[in-house]
């Protein structure tokens, strides 16, 4: 049965969100055992039925390569233009953009050993896609790895019921780094995830996926045993036995090959029977790249049965994960994420792409209007925090996303309070990087605040409307600790007073932070003693650029420019946190700050070159390759680069200078129009500059640089 041309699903954000969480979900699940043996797990966890991270000692939310590349990857389409007509050339230079060498994304291996490294080392020394990744390339057993399915299923969430242009997508983005069988293997995923907007027979899911790949295939003929193997078994145990023996590790070398795993996932998906639990279970359970396998079998079972497949059941899925996770990339400002935010974008790519003519996405960072989210709002309860929970005052602490109270959709988040929780109550999110993420092994944590000094935070809140006494409501930010071992420094806005029934808007500016970044942002609840209901949180957001100092004395016990994403060899931090130096070997350095969101706004600071190629400042940066700069450069010149994928220098003069001396730049931008000044003399005027948004960086080129007086000022658009 073919899967005909369908119009988009009128509920495909909330399917788009439930193949996000099912995603993260089948990721967070199977990353504490990644690589273990089917008989190890078997052995030493048994059948894998929930999350098994606090017994192995390991946090839950974290950094991995298949979560960050499958929804950074997709942004070929925002940065090349959404067209079903994207090129694996394109997505090649997706990759030069958001990976910064053995710091994102990637498992960085080595040449040889990991495919996707391997891959991008041709993409730095000139190779284009597909080249960089073909079997003529890199021979077949690198190759034929299994990268080129993990990051696969963003493109079927932006082709709802087009698994034709799901299929083709997927050919695109995996033939970046791999080839062969690796990019069968992604194209059915790719197909059956775009057909299962549509239909939940799984043989014929299957069917559709195999329609897309030749039928002399590897993949094709491995999914028609196991099917074969299935009929004749009724236990997956003993499918798998027929697997190892078949298509095991032994007969495919690498670490991670893709026959292996894609069988892994059909096995899951034939014994699971459509079940979020049990096909979770069985991919996990059967061991190998645990992760990758149980991320794409949870992606595809939240988007063919909705958020009512994940809900189904006795374990708790998506309670502990909050919506979290971590997206780290050379645009660094848009790391700490939530599965709402990157459905908001998904949902907008595949609208543009299918050219339906459908509301504009919310720019309102959190919102809860897709059922149970709560894009990683969690309860702070003040010192109280093992209440007595016999006593009929206590209040649960659960914040719960409920129908109603909100004045521009249909749901919101409401807040418990109560006498039995000693001080404010408090509901929070992180915008940074949780303290003990950045230290943990793995998977390298360099990232921005979404959130600084001089951002306008605003609110809207709803006091329940049984309380009988007022009740007071405030926004706060934590800022990060000035050292290791210290407490978070906790600011907050004016209190408001509400009584039953009110509804209010809240607005703050965040004050000073010492050039640390905001660390958490939420709402805060004070009540008098004796009262309890519920503060319904509709919507809290900011937007646009701040005006702040992004270097301070806040950073000079830390001895390091915490908040920057970081792209250089080499950072120091001098003069009492005033005073950093960038130093890089090869090729340009930028260390990055600030965020997407940022459009409007000049950008000053001082630089010393000292033997540098380069050294500067760079505005609207979107990424390692995506950037406008104002650079010294040698022999007394002074360039304006438009760095689009390319690096064109628009503009140059000349200026003389000599090693050693302090130079202001400045460079501002607001809406097309870009002025460039250096010591105060305007040099450079652009009127039509092609990126609408973006950070700032520091760029040093082969050498070092010090750079001081570090500015981010907001300016109004035209």
């Amino acid at each position: 049965m073919i899967i005909r041309r369908m119009p988009i699903p009128p509920d495909y954000e909330e399917r788009v969100y439930a193949g996000v969480l099912g995603k993260i979900i089948g990721v967070y699940l199977g990353r504490p055992f990644e690589g273990w043996s089917h008989r190890r797990i078997e052995a030493d966890l048994g059948p894998i039925e929930g999350y098994v991270h606090e017994r192995l000692g390991k946090p839950l939310v974290v950094a991995d390569d298949d979560i960050s590349g499958t929804f950074t990857f997709a942004r070929a389409l925002e940065d090349h233009g959404v067209s079903p007509d994207l090129l694996a050339e394109q997505i090649g230079r997706t990759w030069l953009n958001y990976l910064i060498e053995e710091r994102t994304i990637l498992w960085w291996g080595g040449m040889g050993t990991s495919t996707e490294h391997t891959a991008f080392l041709r993409l730095k020394h000139g190779m284009s896609a597909p080249d960089s990744g073909s079997i003529e390339t890199n021979g077949h057993v690198v190759a034929e790895q299994i990268g080129s399915q993990i990051f696969i299923d963003s493109w079927a969430m932006i082709a709802p019921g087009e698994p034709e242009l799901a299929a083709r997508l997927a050919r695109a983005a995996a033939s970046v780094s791999h080839d062969g069988e690796a990019i069968y293997g992604a194209q059915v995923v790719a197909a059956m995830e775009s057909a299962a907007f549509f239909e939940a027979d799984m043989d014929t899911l299957i069917d559709e996926g195999l329609r897309h790949i030749p039928d002399e295939s590897l993949i094709a003929q491995l999914i028609r045993d196991i099917r074969e193997w299935h009929s004749l078994d009724g236990d997956w145990r003993t499918t798998f036995e027929r697997i190892e023996a078949t298509y095991g590790y032994d007969r495919y070398g690498g670490g991670c090959h893709m026959i292996p795993n894609h069988a892994v996932i059909i096995l899951a998906l034939l014994y699971g029977e459509g079940d979020f639990g049990r096909s979770l279970m069985v991919a996990n359970t059967a061991g190998w790249d645990t992760d990758c396998n149980s991320g794409n079998v949870g992606c595809l079972l939240g988007l063919r049965g909705g958020l009512a497949a994940i809900n189904r059941g006795d374990v708790d899925w998506r309670g502990p994960v909050a919506d979290r996770l971590y997206k780290i990339s050379a645009d660094g400002g848009d790391a700490v994420t939530d599965a709402v935010q990157e459905t908001g974008r998904l949902v907008a790519m595949g609208r543009s792409l299918l050219r339906t003519d459908a509301e504009v996405p919310r720019s309102t960072r959190y919102h809860f209007e897709l059922p149970g989210a709560v894009q990683g709002f969690a309860l702070d309860a003040g010192g109280s925090q093992d209440p007595d929970t016999s006593s009929p005052d206590t209040v649960p602490r659960t914040l719960t996303n409920v129908s109603g109270h909100s004045a521009h959709g249909s749901r919101s988040l409401a807040i418990p309070f109560g006498a039995d929780m000693d001080g404010p109550v408090r509901a929070g999110v992180y915008v940074f990087a949780l303290l003990e993420d950045l230290e943990q092994p793995g998977y390298h944590m360099t990232l921005s605040s979404s959130l600084y000094e001089g951002h306008t935070i605003h609110a809207e809140v709803e006091l329940d409307t049984g309380v009988g006494s007022q009740v007071g409501v405030a926004l706060f930010v934590e800022v990060y600790p000035h050292k290791s071992g210290a407490e978070p420094r906790r600011c907050s806005g004016e209190v408001t007073m509400l009584v039953a029934g009110d509804r209010t808007q809240l607005h703050w500016t965040i004050p000073f932070t010492g050039g640390l970044p905001v660390l958490r942002v939420g709402l805060e609840i004070h009540c008098d003693a004796g009262g309890s209901g519920t503060v319904y949180l509709d919507t809290l957001t900011w937007d646009g650029a701040p005006s702040c100092r992004l270097l301070g004395s806040g950073l000079a016990e830390r001895g390091a420019p915490v908040g920057w994403t970081d792209g250089v060899d080499r950072v120091l931090l001098g003069e009492g946190g005033e005073q950093l130096t960038l130093i890089h070997n090869e090729g340009r350095g930028l260390l990055i700050n600030g965020s997407r969101q940022w459009a409007d706004y000049r950008f000053t600071t001082s630089v010393s070159p000292h033997m540098a190629a380069e050294a500067g400042i760079a505005v609207r940066v979107g990424g390692m390759q995506r950037w406008v700069g104002l650079l010294l450069c040698p022999q007394g010149k002074v360039r304006l680069v438009a760095c689009v994928d390319g690096d064109p220098i628009v503009q140059e003069a000349d200026l003389n200078w000599q090693s050693g001396e302090w130079f202001d730049l400045q460079v501002t931008v607001r809406g097309k129009k870009l002025r460039a000044a250096v010591d105060g003399r305007e040099l450079f005027v652009i009127d039509d500059i092609s990126l609408r948004g973006g950070g700032v960086a520091l760029v040093c080129s082969e050498g070092r640089a010090f750079f001081r007086d570090t500015v981010v000022q907001a300016v109004s658009a035209d």
